[in-house]
């Protein structure tokens, strides 16, 4: 496997770094096709389609949705087997400090002004399944959204295993069915004879569920289009080579697309690093997945110093960030773009993925920049309240003819006029 080196004060790293971090996962055309006619199929058929492809897909037979259920009593089941519950309330507590209120106020002339905030009726989440369990991705979905007050949380997963079973026992999912594909997003957003339509989608997929969440999106809600994982590694050299190198196997081997970097000012220490990935990449089961994302897509950077580290990590805004210095509180403050940032050298990744309290559903491909983790306010919505006193409609309402009729539209001027004259 080989390894790519750069250095930013050497020519040409511009263009290496943009072909570095260019977005794996572009839109296949032949994925968007097929997507488009699976969730036409879903909006016409229903039940039928979505049984139809989960045979093709998932190699599942059922006679009806309903045999695809799972009922909670094995969830229950599940769920006495398995810890994880310390999980859940580390998760539980850190995003029941997110939850908004309801607020308003009223001006001199007694109008008042305010913003009702409440939970949306109904969430579908996407968990994957098969050969698969990601437990942590059912906790970190569900839980913001009962904290939230979402009424109903309808789960697919195709073919979930005992893990995933427990963690949506644990997170009170309502429904649990074993679907998956675009066919289970077009269920859950346009609705069938046995699924409810959802108003919101959230929950990592494959890029057929991507590409889905994509095409249904303002038919209901999503989350984010989620790429591939990312890890960015700050280091003053002082970190253990063998901790850095084990931290970039965490995003790396969750596919041959994800992305691991290492970015530091001590040339010696990347040699250290290096050495150590090459020198324990064959104890990992996972090692080929490994190898082909830090061939495709890892990189070990050298920076003139710390304050040009921070710097590039902003432009590279990744889903994970380590600062892994000996003073990382000093640094904070000039990294303005990430999904999660992991303060010192004992912040693992890892602990953030699943038990840290933080949400692991964060922004990737560079959205850091304008996008945030997935969280309570994401299941919850705003209504502006307006309620406009008898003495500020004379007022206002001047105002508002002003700017009506400068815009051509009479009747709104008209409208406002009507309460004063």
């Amino acid at each position: 496997m080989k390894l790519r080196r750069l250095a930013t004060r050497e020519a040409g790293f511009e263009a290496e770094l943009a072909g570095l971090t260019r977005g794996a996962a572009l839109q296949d055309p032949a994925v968007q096709e097929s997507v488009r006619a699976i969730l036409a199929d879903v909006r016409l058929r229903g039940d039928e389609a979505v049984l139809e492809y989960t045979r093709k897909f998932d190699r599942i037979d059922a006679r009806s949705l309903a045999e695809l259920e799972v009922p909670k009593e094995k969830l229950q089941a599940a769920l006495e087997a398995l810890p994880l519950r310390e999980a859940r309330e580390r998760i539980l507590e850190f995003h029941q400090r997110q939850l908004q209120s309801s607020w308003d106020y009223t001006d001199a002339e007694g109008t008042r002004l305010g913003q009702r905030v409440g939970a949306l009726d109904r969430v579908g989440i996407y968990v994957p399944g098969g050969k698969a369990a990601y437990p942590s991705s059912v906790l970190m979905n569900a839980l913001p959204a009962k904290v939230a007050g979402v009424r109903e949380l309808v789960m697919v997963s195709p073919a979930p295993q005992p893990l995933v079973l427990a963690a949506a026992a644990l997170a009170q999912v309502d429904r649990v069915i074993g679907i998956g594909g675009a066919q289970a997003i077009g269920a859950l957003a346009y609705g069938t004879r046995s699924v409810p339509r959802v108003d919101k989608i959230v929950g990592p997929g494959n890029v057929y569920v991507a590409e889905a969440k994509r095409q249904v999106f303002g038919q209901v809600g999503i989350d984010m289009v989620a790429g591939p994982s990312e890890i960015l590694v700050i280091s003053d050299g002082r970190t253990p080579a063998d901790w850095l190198a084990m931290d970039l196997f965490s995003q790396a081997e969750h596919d041959e697309q994800a992305q691991a970097l290492l970015i530091s000012p001590e040339r010696e220490h990347l040699d250290a690093v290096e050495k150590a990935i090459h020198r324990l990449l064959g104890e990992m089961p996972r090692r080929k997945v490994i190898a082909a994302s830090l061939e495709a897509r890892g990189g070990l950077i050298e920076t003139r110093d710390l304050e040009e580290a921070c710097a590039l990590a902003n432009r590279i805004a990744p889903e994970h960030l380590e600062l892994s210095v000996e003073d990382p509180q000093a640094w904070l403050p000039r990294l303005k773009h990430a999904g999660a940032i992991f303060l010192g050298r004992w912040s693992s990744e890892a602990i953030g993925d699943y038990c840290a309290g933080p949400n692991h559903v964060l922004p990737t491909a560079g959205s850091a920049r304008f996008a945030s983790p997935l969280g309570v306010y994401d299941f919850q919505k705003r209504s502006s309240v307006i309620d406009v006193s008898q003495a500020a409609a004379a007022r206002l309402g001047k105002l508002a003819a002003v700017l009506a009729e400068g815009e051509g539209l009479s009747a709104h001027a008209r409208s406002a006029q009507m309460r004063f004259k």
